[in-house]
């Protein structure tokens, strides 16, 4: 472990595994006019369509792990560089359902190599992509993000006594005599 890190929290450790990813995944794909969270969604709705489904914005929201207002931003601005179609469905005028366009597609194919790459640089600590270690990381990631969070829940119960600072005299100042 990087002395860097040692005795970081594992969700500092996730937070900048996060963070570095999404850095290089911004600048992987910029040459691409895209940013990270676009090319979640396009690579996303790819996958998608790839299976079959021409998802609305909230099945798309739903599974990319987007808020459903920042899909609908994204899909605009995505539509308005031509690379995707937002069309109402007939069944639901309330739903929006997404498809990338051929241009969509195509840049969606290139910048999904671009990020295999990455992904590749990132798991060869680990042996590669393909290495029993990955995997097991991989599961383990998924055990994470199974676990619901609810943030309304009250902190948990403090085990260890609270470590208190000795009281530090004040000065008064002439304004407080």
């Amino acid at each position: 472990m990087s002395s860097a890190f040692e005795g970081a929290t594992p969700g500092f450790l996730v937070w900048r595994l996060s963070m570095k990813w999404r850095v290089a995944v911004d600048r992987a794909v910029a040459p691409l006019g895209l940013t990270h969270a676009q090319y979640a969604l396009v690579a996303s709705l790819h996958g998608m369509h790839r299976a079959g489904l021409r998802p609305s914005q909230r099945q798309l929201a739903d599974h990319t792990g987007l808020e459903a207002l920042y899909v609908s931003k994204l899909a605009r601005a995505l539509e308005t560089a031509g690379l995707l179609e937002r069309a109402r469905d007939p069944r639901d005028p309330r739903a929006v359902r997404l498809a990338l366009t051929e241009e969509g597609r195509e840049v969606t194919r290139r910048a999904i190599d671009v990020v295999q790459g990455l992904l590749h640089q990132l798991m060869e600590p680990l042996g590669g992509l393909d290495s029993a270690r990955a995997r097991e990381f991989t599961r383990e990631l998924t055990t994470l993000l199974d676990v619901p969070l609810d943030p309304t829940l009250p902190d948990p119960p403090v085990t260890d006594p609270p470590v208190t600072e000795p009281p530090v005299p004040s000065e008064r100042t002439e304004e407080q005599s």
